[in-house]
């Protein structure tokens, strides 16, 4: 199994909007790093619901990952943020999973907790000039992070 950290703004989308609505499609990622992290997630795999923008940022909840290779249907909406107009859908260019509600936290990881236990080294988001909306989270890290944020830590 894989871990991932997945940012979204609370105002956006947040680990409460998740709860709601069950499943969603990862959409809105236009980097190509993030969307080749996406692309090499696993059904099964489980993601960290970053809140990015909020105050504090932090963790806030889990996800699982539960389709892949799913086509981002927001490139081709003209009206959308995310449109591409070079994406067509014989040649789709953004590709996303979708994901599962797991859990709400009963511990918010907040942005300095994260940087007091951790090392950019091992998550990724606490590496200066770092602003992947997606990333990889290594076992022993991700192992860390649910021992906090469930209180068995």
């Amino acid at each position: 199994m894989n871990y991932w950290l997945l940012k979204s703004e609370p105002g956006s989308f947040s680990i409460d909007d998740l709860r709601k609505a069950k499943t969603t499609i990862w959409d809105g990622v236009r980097n190509y790093q993030a969307r080749n992290y996406l692309l090499s997630a696993d059904v099964g795999d489980l993601a960290f619901f970053y809140h990015s923008n909020a105050k504090p940022p932090g963790i806030a909840g889990l996800g699982r990952i539960v389709a892949t290779n799913v086509v981002d249907p927001t490139q081709f909406d003209e009206t959308s943020h995310y449109y591409d107009p070079k994406g067509t859908k014989a040649k789709p260019r953004w590709h996303t999973v979708k994901v599962q509600f797991v859990e709400k936290f009963p511990n918010y990881l907040s942005l300095d907790e994260l940087r007091d236990t951790f090392t950019g080294d091992a998550l990724i988001i606490l590496r200066k000039g770092t602003r992947l909306s997606v990333t990889p989270v290594e076992g022993r890290t991700a192992s860390q992070l649910l021992d906090l944020a469930r209180g068995t830590g």
